[in-house]
C-alpha cells in the first residue's frame, strides 16, 4: 500500500447542470413517496439550453405534477436567466405507468423475518461503503474539504455576500499524504460562475474568493492552505453565466462526487432518482453504515466494505471488508462480524433506515436533500444510514 502520495477530490454546486438533475429526479421521488410511500418510481433527467427533458417509470396512486416540480426546484437554485429560467425553459416528459407489482406492497414494518427473507431483489449491483478516519464525519479528507468550498461557494451567492455570482460552480482540492495520513493542502481549484463578463475583474475575483469562499471554509479545519499551497480561481478565464445554457447535465452523472471522490470505489449505478426497493440505491448506503462502524469500533483506519446482489435473492451473495492493511484484526474476521450484526436484505435495509417515510417525515422532503454534497458522510442532515449505534456491537465480536 503506498503510503506518500496526493490525492485530489472535487465537489460541485447546487447549481451544476449535473446536480440539477439529481435534485429534480429526487424531487420526483419525495413527492410520490409523500403521497404513496409504496410508490415504485425511477426518473432520470436531462437538461440543456432552455430545456429539460425528464424520463419515468412508475407505479403509485400518487398524483405529481413533473413540470411544476422541475420549474420550483430549477428556481429555488437561483436559475433566471434568459437563457434558461424556471419560468420560462421547456419541459419534456416520456412518462410511463408500470403495473403494480405483489412484492411491493407491504408494510416492511409489519414482516416477519421470514417474510422478510422472501423478498427479493430485482436488479444485480456490487455496491460499496466507505469510511476512514481522516474526519469527524468519518470521510475522505479531500471530498470532504470539497464538499465544503462547495458549500461555502452557494452560501456567499445566496447571502449576497458576492451577489455577483451565477449557481453553477465547481470545487477541486489535492491533499497530500505522509505515512497514509492527510499531511498539507496541495492544492485548491474554485471555478465560479459570474453573471456577466467583466464583474468583477480577475484580480478581485481571486482576492474575493479566496477571503469569502477558502479562508472562511478552511477557518476550523486542522489543516490549513500554507503558502506552498497552490490556489487557482477560474485559471481558464471567465466562467460567464455557467449553466445549461454552457453545458448539459444529466442524472447520475456526479457518482464520485455523490460518494467518496475517488478515494474510495463507487458501483457506477446512479443514486438519485430511485424509490427504496432500488437496491443499487439503498445498499450503497447499507454498505457506508456498516463501513463507518468498522472504524468507529476502532478495528481499522480505512475500511472499505463490498455488497454483491443478485437478482432473485434477498440477501447479497458476497460480503467483502477491506481495511487496506489497517485492521486491527484480519479483514475476513471482520467481513464475518458485519455478516452477523448488519441486516442487509433488502427489506430490512428499507425498514430499519425508514427509507420509504421519510420523504414525508423530514420537512421539505428528503430524497431532494441528498442530491447535492454527497448521499454520505452528511452531518447537516439525520442520516440514518450515519449513526455508528453498532460500533459496541462489533468489539465485542
Amino acid at each position: 500500500m503506498k503510503k506518500d502520495f496526493m490525492f485530489t477530490s472535487e465537489s460541485v454546486t447546487e447549481g451544476h447542470p449535473d446536480k440539477l438533475c439529481d435534485q429534480i429526479s429526487d424531487a420526483l421521488v419525495d413527492h410520490f413517496l409523500q403521497q404513496d410511500p409504496f410508490s415504485r418510481v425511477i426518473a432520470e433527467c436531462a437538461v440543456a439550453t432552455s430545456i429539460v427533458f425528464i424520463a419515468a417509470r412508475f407505479a403509485s396512486n400518487a398524483s405529481v405534477d413533473f413540470p411544476n416540480i422541475a420549474r420550483q426546484v430549477i428556481s429555488r437554485i437561483g436559475y433566471d436567466q434568459h437563457a434558461f429560467n424556471g419560468k420560462t425553459c421547456s419541459i419534456l416528459t416520456s412518462l410511463k405507468e408500470l403495473p403494480d407489482e405483489e412484492y411491493c406492497c407491504f408494510d416492511e414494518r409489519k414482516l416477519t423475518e421470514e417474510e422478510i427473507e422472501g423478498i427479493p431483489v430485482k436488479n444485480q449491483v456490487t455496491v460499496f461503503g466507505f469510511a476512514c478516519n481522516h474526519t469527524p464525519a468519518f470521510m475522505p479528507l479531500p471530498i470532504w474539504l470539497a464538499h465544503k468550498l462547495s458549500r461555502k461557494l452557494t452560501s456567499v451567492r445566496l447571502q449576497k455576500i458576492l451577489p455577483y455570482l451565477a449557481p453553477d460552480g465547481k470545487t477541486q482540492v489535492g491533499v497530500e499524504f505522509r505515512d497514509s495520513k492527510p499531511h498539507r493542502i496541495h492544492s485548491i481549484t474554485v471555478i465560479a460562475s459570474q453573471n456577466r463578463l467583466g464583474e468583477p475583474y480577475a484580480d478581485n475575483l481571486r482576492d474575493d474568493i479566496k477571503e469569502a469562499v477558502i479562508d472562511s471554509a478552511f477557518y476550523d479545519e486542522p489543516i490549513k492552505p500554507d503558502e506552498n499551497t497552490r490556489i487557482f480561481v477560474n485559471p481558464d478565464g471567465p466562467f460567464i453565466m455557467g449553466g445549461p445554457a454552457v453545458h448539459s447535465g444529466l442524472t447520475g452523472r456526479k457518482n464520485a462526487i455523490d460518494t467518496y471522490g475517488e478515494y474510495s470505489r463507487h458501483s457506477g449505478s446512479a443514486l438519485s432518482g430511485k424509490d427504496p426497493m432500488r437496491i443499487d440505491r439503498i445498499g450503497a448506503y447499507a454498505a457506508r453504515y456498516a463501513a463507518k462502524n468498522v472504524v468507529a469500533a476502532g478495528l481499522a483506519d480505512e475500511c472499505e466494505v463490498q455488497l454483491s446482489y443478485s437478482i432473485g435473492l434477498s440477501r447479497p451473495v458476497s460480503v467483502q471488508a477491506e481495511t487496506f492493511g489497517t485492521g486491527a484484526i484480519p479483514d475476513s474476521e471482520i467481513a464475518e462480524a458485519i455478516e452477523r450484526h448488519f441486516d442487509f436484505r433488502l427489506a430490512g435495509i428499507v425498514r430499519q433506515f425508514n427509507l420509504r417515510r421519510l420523504p414525508f417525515i423530514v420537512k421539505g422532503g428528503f430524497y431532494k436533500k441528498l442530491a447535492v454534497y454527497g448521499h454520505v458522510g452528511r452531518m447537516d442532515i439525520g442520516l440514518p444510514w450515519e449513526i455508528t449505534d453498532k460500533a459496541a456491537m462489533l468489539n465485542n465480536g
